[in-house]
């Protein structure tokens, strides 16, 4: 009976939506029958990139606006006996079901327009007067934001590794990659917001208007509201890019030369870090590399780990000294094994789609659509010695297919305002890493155990790792039980869980992180 009182309840739902909306609302298998019927329309709101979590949602929302999503929205909360909870679903790449909302509502944000308006900052204008910047639908991706903004010569500052995010999933997040360093995690370089509250609020919000939205929303994993516009700071953008490659096989010396690039702000435009496990990661993530190959892996020890820097000057002409000048200077600095460094000029655009290259051959190889039980971390630098070592303790080197990376960031790059969560500070620590465990599970090799495995694995490291000797945080986090959530976000939970009772007071949005449940009428079949 209760199972029935919640498919009626989904259903009604459904249908005064549909009536008020022009909206595309494909319905769940309670209205239609078998699974499978389902699975052929809108299977993809229960994947995700993680393919590890497969949640089965009542109903899809694809909006033609951001009103539809606040209509849903402002009905759900008028109506304090509905137990549907609802997920803003991007490019599906989340790892753990984060996007997912089992038996409620998946809002597929690519059908929103694809609206993307480019202000470019006039010649007569100063630095203080105008900035230039792009007004962007948030379920649009950043490869299409890039592709853009470069035919009028600029680009966003930040960006993600991979391109093919949306726009408000990684600002729900943080989105970092190896120029974090330098401007800070995509949240940082964000002027505005339009987002949809859990209460179905449409706001603008900014630093300075409804500021405590802009906030909670930048980081806040999807729990505050669904960002369905982003204002996105631009700069100029370069024509070239020298990207370098140098490596190492001791791991201090690697972290130390990591340290000394990031220092060098005014000359060095990206900074990442990774390990060489074995001859197969290191093909995996040489692409762009492959003519070195040859000559670098003899000098390879097959049962020692090696590391890599990776850094990459940006080719501007307003420089006052040649690109090759500069990474001359700069690798007389460096402390890589002799004759160990290769570089190659690309062009701005091939450089940031660089993982695009690497998605095309993992497809190729059937390894793209498969688990990946990734776990990202983000560890205090006085800890990063332990936590490789725990991290080596767990996983086999000649077995691992994947790619680890490890390299630093700044902490005043990151504004403690928004939800985002770095580890607690250790008095005058400027620094922390990012480590990322970016694994595949092939299925011809790797099992169900053997997944469940590498999970438990991963679970044990990020818990040893958050006690206090090592102070480690998860990035992209993924906890069993609220209790876990609290101790997760330690002090700065009294706050979060604030804005949650301001923005979202019945706990609509984002079910699939589990930090604040809804409870689920009890299923009884009798």
């Amino acid at each position: 009976m209760e199972f029935a009182l919640f498919c009626t309840r989904v259903n009604v739902v459904i249908l005064l939506l549909a009536l008020c909306s022009p909206c595309k609302f494909i319905q769940s298998p309670m209205e239609f029958g078998p699974l499978n019927n389902f699975l052929q329309t809108s299977s993809t709101a229960s994947v995700d990139f993680g393919r590890i979590n497969f949640n089965f949602p009542a109903a899809v929302l694809r909006p033609e606006s951001p009103k539809d999503i606040s209509l849903l929205l402002s009905f759900l909360s008028a109506s304090s006996s509905s137990k549907v909870s609802v997920a803003a679903r991007g490019a599906g790449h989340s790892i753990h079901g984060q996007a997912q909302a089992q038996d409620g509502i998946v809002i597929e944000m690519e059908s929103l327009p694809s609206a993307i308006e480019i202000h470019k900052k006039k010649e007569e204008e100063d630095e203080d007067d105008g900035v230039s910047y792009a007004d962007v639908s948030g379920g649009v991706l950043w490869i299409e934001l890039l592709e853009e903004t470069l035919k009028q010569g600029l680009a966003p500052r930040s960006w993600t590794d991979y391109l093919y995010l949306s726009i408000g999933g990684t600002l729900s997040n943080a989105g970092i990659s190896g120029q974090t360093f330098k401007h800070g995690p995509q949240i940082s370089n964000v002027l505005q917001l339009d987002v949809v509250t859990g209460k179905g609020e449409l706001v603008t919000c900014s630093p300075t208007k409804n500021s405590e939205l802009f906030n909670a929303v930048l980081g806040g994993l999807g729990q505050f509201g669904i960002i369905t516009r982003a204002r996105i700071l631009l700069q100029d953008a370069p024509q070239k890019v020298k990207w370098v490659r140098a490596f190492y096989n001791d791991f201090q010396t690697f972290m130390e030369d990591q340290e000394l690039l990031v220092s060098m702000a005014d000359k060095v435009d990206y900074v990442e870090g990774f390990l060489v496990l074995n001859e197969k990661s290191l093909h995996s993530s040489s692409i762009a590399f492959s003519a070195n190959l040859d000559n670098l892996l003899p000098h390879l020890q097959p049962s020692k780990i090696h590391y890599c820097i990776e850094f990459a000057i940006h080719d501007s002409s307003s420089s006052s000294s040649t690109v090759e000048q500069v990474v001359e200077e700069i690798s007389r600095m460096l402390r890589y094994m002799p004759t160990q460094v290769y570089s190659v000029e690309v062009s701005y655009f091939d450089f940031l789609n660089r993982v695009r290259l690497e998605e095309l051959s993992l497809r190729k190889r059937n390894m793209w659509d498969v688990p990946h039980p990734w776990m990202n971390m983000f560890v205090p630098k006085q800890g990063i010695n332990d936590f490789k070592d725990l991290l080596m303790e767990s996983i086999s080197a000649q077995n691992f297919e994947g790619l680890i990376l490890i390299y630093p960031l700044l902490r005043d790059k990151w504004d403690t305002n928004t939800s985002a969560l770095l580890p607690e500070s250790g008095g005058s620590e400027k620094m922390v890493y990012v480590v990322g465990v970016l694994r595949s599970a092939n299925p011809t090799t790797c099992s169900t155990k053997c997944l469940n495995e590498i999970l438990r694995s991963h679970n044990h490291i990020a818990q040893i790792a958050g006690e206090e000797r090592i102070g480690a945080r998860q990035y992209l986090p993924h906890h069993p039980s609220p209790a876990h959530w609290r101790r997760h976000f330690g002090r700065r939970w009294d706050r979060f869980a604030a804005r949650k009772a301001r923005f979202d007071p019945l706990c609509l949005l984002s079910p699939g992180q589990g930090i604040f449940p809804r409870a689920l009428p009890s299923l009884k079949f009798s």
